[in-house]
């Protein structure tokens, strides 16, 4: 590779790659190695007025296209999806470290996502009363808005834009997406499916870029709704600034995942499910386990049981095959990772596993190895903050109730899990715990594409959760209409409007 002119991830705009005007680019930086493989262009004011200005001139004729053949394109986007899934884990690990498992992985919960929206003339359908009075007759039908818009976190590259776009253009919407500048190749690689899949220009338009292209989504007019998902300071500031201009939002922001472990339960189970929703992607998921809540006299157990498999866990670049945890994405990442370890250390928490002292960790890559901390309190900050790396964090209660308490008084509300033998216990977990997503004997309750995803609390700002029959009133709005033929005149009536 020439180093003074690296490759450039570009912008998709009318269903072309296209650099921008803007001179300024971005770094990629290969996590495993710490070396520079590519730049992506940055997007300045011209790149973002041309990528809405597409989208908002495809989207009459688009939106006038029949659902049928909407559908048709889903169809054949999910099968190139499927045909270049290899090809699409392996861009995801070169930007964002984690294992080629993981990646290929997340795709596939993606593409559910497009299956769902092939069924969308069903999901369309509205509903439909006949003689509501006399010769009057009432329907429904779900309209699209105009020109969407995602903003996508580094951490999934494809499962989070395959939660946004298909939905919202099968619903007959156009799309400017934005992905993250630390991992933006899947996402211009997916517009070129879509392209070859039969979409018309300017139906999904890719906006590469940093804070200069989240600002034109959300202050531009053109824009009527706008999907985001990172971080929680972020996610309230667009959706604060998204609805003052009018725009429909919803912004997904972070998590404290719970699980919780009763007596009862299975502990090796456990342990394993505490392990994987832990240290999975090395731990940068909004949907990962960061706080086990161990319930009893059953601490001591799960602890040794942790340590065992945590020595056991094979960390290295993505792409070995033996790797079952890659690097963090960024060097400035893995820095605030190893700062919170600090923290834990420093407020008394006991540092049972230490992933400082992975050889790894002394490299040019991002890496840090599995930790563990036990004896967590409420107040500290590694139980406060959401760390997104592979720290898991133990905290003992006495009891159910106890267990309860704790996670209902966090301010991230995403997701929990309990893992017990009683369903008694199970039953009244799940209906008092005040979180958006539960789990039993599951540790990481994602829904299924036909569900839908969404926390409480400040993990999710807006009335609507992602993806699911919830995306598609998110991405469509309510329009009712009430007829009337008449066989005869009925003459100026000035009374209130009743139905006889």
């Amino acid at each position: 590779m020439n180093s003074t002119h690296p490759p450039l991830v570009t912008h998709w705009i009318d269903n072309a790659r296209n650099p921008g005007a803007s001179p300024r680019r971005g770094p990629l930086v290969d996590p495993a190695t710490g070396t520079l493989t590519a730049e992506v262009a940055l997007a300045g004011d011209a790149e973002c007025k041309a990528a809405i200005a597409s989208a908002a001139a495809a989207w009459p004729a688009w939106a006038a296209t029949p659902v049928l053949t909407r559908a048709r394109l889903m169809f054949r986007f999910k099968d190139l999806l499927e045909r270049h899934r290899d090809e699409i884990a392996r861009l995801i690990t070169r930007e964002h470290g984690k294992v080629l498992a993981d990646a290929a992985g997340s795709l596939q919960r993606g593409i559910e996502n497009v299956e769902f929206a092939c069924g969308i003339a069903d999901l369309l359908k509205g509903e439909f009363s006949a003689e509501v009075g006399t010769g009057v007759d009432t329907w429904s039908v779900r309209e699209p808005l105009g020109v969407c818009a995602g903003i996508t976190p580094f951490n999934f590259p494809t499962m989070v834009p395959l939660w946004m776009f298909p939905l919202a253009i099968a619903c007959g919407n156009t799309f400017v997406l934005k992905p993250s500048d630390k991992t933006p190749s899947a996402a211009l690689f997916m517009a070129g499916l879509l392209a070859e899949a039969g979409a018309p220009p300017g139906v999904l338009n890719v906006l590469q870029g940093d804070q200069i292209a989240a600002e034109a989504l959300l202050h531009d007019q053109r824009v009527a709704a706008v999907s985001f998902v990172g971080s929680t300071p972020v996610a309230e500031r667009v959706y604060r600034e998204g609805t003052a201009r009018g725009k429909r939002v919803q912004a997904l922001g972070g998590a404290k995942n719970h699980l919780v472990v009763m007596p009862d339960a299975d502990l090796d189970q456990a342990a394993d499910a505490l392990l994987s929703a832990a240290y999975g992607s090395a731990g940068e998921r909004c949907m990962a386990v960061s706080v086990g809540v161990l319930v009893g006299d059953c601490a001591d157990a799960i602890v040794a049981k942790l340590v065992e498999r945590i020595a056991a866990i094979k960390v290295g670049a993505g792409t070995e095959p033996d790797a079952e945890m890659g690097p963090l994405v960024t060097a400035a990442h893995r820095a605030r990772v190893l700062d919170c370890i600090a923290s834990g250390v420093a407020e008394g928490a006991s540092l049972v596993c230490d992933g400082r002292t992975l050889p790894l960790a002394a490299g040019p890559g991002c890496f840090v190895g599995p930790t563990l901390f036990d004896r967590v309190e409420a107040g500290m900050r590694i139980y406060r903050e959401e760390i997104f790396g592979p720290v898991l964090s133990l905290v003992r209660v006495p009891s159910l109730a106890a267990a309860t308490a704790l996670v209902n008084a966090h301010e991230y509300a995403n997701g929990v899990a309990i893992f017990t033998r009683d369903g008694g216990a199970a039953r009244e977990f799940a209906r008092r715990a005040a979180i958006g997503m539960v789990g039993i004997n599951v540790p990481i309750p994602v829904p299924m594409a036909f569900h839908s995803f969404g926390g409480w609390r400040r993990s999710l700002f807006g009335d609507t959760a992602i993806y699911g029959r919830e995306g598609v009133h998110f991405y469509t709005r309510l329009k009712t209409v009430t007829a009337r033929w008449p066989s005869t005149r009925a003459g100026v009536d000035l009374q209130f409007p009743t139905m006889k």
